[in-house]
């Protein structure tokens, strides 16, 4: 017996309203044994770059043949394309604004098709709702064996995101805030780290860091962000009192920014974009 189908869903529509639950309804239509796994509906609105930050976070945990739907696309009924990505292991279905390209950088690209093909949608497309009407379809169909290039003519020149900030100037290691989890969390590109002993070795994911060397004495490293200096980098947060400010190795190897047992966002200032430096 064969792997269930599974289809990832990751949007800024909220719990509110009944989007998910209508392109859900479209994906059982079409592929009806289909496991439909919710990675998260709380992006924050239109934010295109928090959904790539996201997707590329959770995309390495899932099997083989998963499809990922993403629709967070402020660009809706405009002239963007809908589009399908191929990938190792993976196949992506949203908008061609960006939301794809963490992952597109990352791993080969094998295939990129536009979703153009009239048998693949519902009918009428609303110019408003391609989540129910292009994408959700879309995504049913591959998860259910059809071909990627039935779906449409081939793109040559996918939509790419900027490469979140990382850069080595000296001593300093610049970044940005990415995202900001639900406990106030902010996840920096500042990555990805690894423990070696007391030290850290930077393993750059982004931007133009290039030596794989380069080695930061935690103790004595410095973190600047929001206004606020956190003295270190640490491994847990039980290693300050509650309510302080921390800067620690986060579960993907980012280095994150957070209060213990508070919400670091709300205490510190953090904003999405904001600009971190980790000095050593």
């Amino acid at each position: 017996m064969g792997q269930q189908p599974i289809i990832t869903l990751l949007t800024d529509f909220g719990a509110d309203d009944g989007y998910v639950g209508a392109m859900k309804g479209v994906m059982l239509g079409i592929l009806p044994n289909v496991n439909l796994i919710d990675v998260s509906h709380t992006i924050r609105p239109q934010n295109v770059r928090q959904a790539a930050y996201v997707l590329s976070s959770i995309y390495p945990y899932f099997p083989p043949g998963t499809v990922h739907l993403v629709v967070v696309d402020p660009g809706v009924g405009s002239d963007r394309r809908p589009i399908a990505v191929r990938v190792p292991g993976a196949c992506l279905v949203g908008p061609d604004n960006g939301v794809l390209s963490y992952i597109m950088s990352s791993e080969p690209v094998h295939d990129v098709f536009e979703l153009a093909h009239p048998r693949y949608r519902l009918h009428p497309v609303s110019d408003t709702f391609h989540g129910r009407d292009v994408f959700a379809p879309a995504a049913a169909y591959l998860a259910a064996g059809v071909e990627i290039a039935a779906l449409g003519p081939r793109v040559v020149d996918p939509m790419r995101l900027p490469a979140p900030r990382l850069a080595l100037d000296g001593n300093v290691v610049h970044g940005e805030v990415l995202h900001i989890d639900r406990f106030g969390n902010g996840v920096t590109s500042i990555g990805r780290l690894v423990w070696e002993g007391l030290d850290l070795l930077l393993r750059p994911s982004f931007g133009a860091v290039v030596d794989a060397s380069v080695r930061i004495p935690s103790a004595a490293a410095q973190v600047a962000v929001a206004s606020q200096i956190l003295q270190g980098v640490h491994r847990i947060y039980a290693e300050v009192a509650p309510g302080e400010g921390i800067a620690l190795v986060g579960s993907d190897g980012y280095l994150e920014i957070a209060v213990r047992e508070g919400d670091g966002a709300a205490v510190l200032g953090l904003e999405l974009g904001d600009s971190v430096t980790l000095s050593f």
